[in-house]
């Protein structure tokens, strides 16, 4: 029984120390320093220059392509590497069968132009001919001009007629001509676009094999349904996405801040940012991009954030797109300045007050504000440094007292 009390007793004493010491630690008290405004908020890192890949469409016929070679998700690369091979064999096939067209066509063109030749020559004898027989016809009717209207007569109807036939054939070869020069053209047209989608095929098969044109680490993209990643084998349409190849050598981080707090940020503003996995570590950064407009910062959230971006100054392997880290404004940084615990200065209609020690009780002192920070507010007011406060907590104690 002796030894329940005496263990009793001891805890008692001990947790009476404790409290005695925690209440000594707590400083309530104006203090004098530098003093630094900040917001904290988290994001995630990001790199500055991506390279995104997306299936392109490769000419008027292939809106899907099958992937035959993939480097492997993570792996490293440098500008130049190939990351992904698409299979060839549908343009190949193509081409085989443009260029065994393009032969055909080139052929019937041959065709046309001897069968154009040989009509030409044949019109151009036919007119021959009838400019012959209108030059005999046309000294008849002058030998017969002496003789009867009767024979007069026949011999004009048979210059007429001759007449008539010259000018036919010399509507007919210019008739011919057209239609010839329409025929070689659509010919010609249709030889040049079989000769063009050629060339254009084989200038697809290097775009097959899609190269990265900036270093860093491949990270495969992942299906719209299953969200697996895309492997060998799997037919791609054109619009999905590859993969993309972030550069590691500078970074950046997506951040927000909270409505409340945007008139505080601004760019160019400097900003501490720290890993979750290495809190003591402090990377350099600033305020780059703001964004004009509010959002939600969650689906039917109440809480509205500006979304902010921040480039860090240095280049770090340390840091990795993807990790999480604090983004520590810094809003505001001043010198030799007064500043209070929060929990010492109550706000009572727009003005501020510190409580002061006297005796059993307290005075009551009005003081300005300036930047406050999670645990201190700067103060002006004819205090002195390290003299003692009380929070705003005991005043209503003492007050029910």
């Amino acid at each position: 029984m002796k030894q329940k009390i005496t263990f009793t007793l001891s805890v008692a004493v001990l947790l009476f120390v404790f409290s005695c010491k925690t209440e000594q630690s707590e400083s309530f008290e104006v203090r004098q320093g530098d003093f630094t405004q900040t917001i904290t908020e988290t994001g995630e890192l990001a790199a500055v220059n991506v390279r995104a890949f997306v299936m392109q469409r490769f000419g008027r016929y292939w809106y899907t392509m099958k992937i035959i070679g993939l480097l492997e998700h993570g792996t490293a690369v440098q500008a130049g590497d190939s990351i992904i091979q698409f299979d060839p064999s549908p343009v190949q096939r193509f081409i085989i069968e443009r260029e065994t067209n393009l032969e055909t066509q080139e052929a019937n063109l041959e065709k046309m132009l001897v069968e154009i030749r040989n009509r030409k020559s044949e019109l151009f004898s036919a007119l021959r001919s009838e400019e012959a027989s209108f030059a005999l016809k046309k000294l008849e009717l002058e030998q017969f001009r002496f003789e009867s209207e009767r024979a007069k007569k026949i011999k004009e109807l048979e210059f007429q007629q001759a007449e008539i036939r010259l000018d036919k054939a010399k509507k007919s070869i210019d008739f011919y001509n057209v239609v010839a020069e329409n025929q070689l053209h659509i010919q010609q047209i249709h030889v040049n676009r079989i000769r063009e989608e050629i060339n254009n095929a084989y200038q697809i098969l290097p775009q097959l094999t899609l190269r990265t044109p900036i270093p860093g680490i491949f990270q495969v993209a992942r299906k719209r349904r299953s969200r697996d990643l895309i492997m060998i084998g799997d037919e791609v349409f054109v619009g999905n996405s590859l993969g993309n190849v972030p550069d590691l050598t500078w970074t950046k981080v997506n951040t927000v801040v909270n409505e409340t707090d945007f008139m505080k940020v601004y760019k160019g503003q400097a900003v501490n940012v720290r890993l979750d996995a290495l809190p003591d570590v402090v990377f350099e950064g600033e305020v780059v991009k703001i964004s004009r407009l509010c959002r939600p910062i969650e689906r039917d959230s109440r809480l509205k954030v500006f979304d902010v971006e921040v480039r860090i100054r240095e280049s770090d392997q340390r840091l990795k797109p993807g990790m999480t880290v604090g983004c520590e404004y810094i809003c505001a940084d001043l010198s030799d300045v007064l500043y209070a615990p929060l929990s010492c200065v109550e706000k009572i209609d727009n003005r501020h007050y510190v409580y002061l020690p006297a005796g059993k009780g307290y005075q009551r002192k009005e003081v300005r504000t300036g930047p406050a920070n999670s645990r201190s507010i700067v103060i002006e007011s004819d205090l002195q440094r390290g003299q003692k406060l009380l929070p705003v907590s005991e005043i209503e104690k003492i007050n029910n007292e």
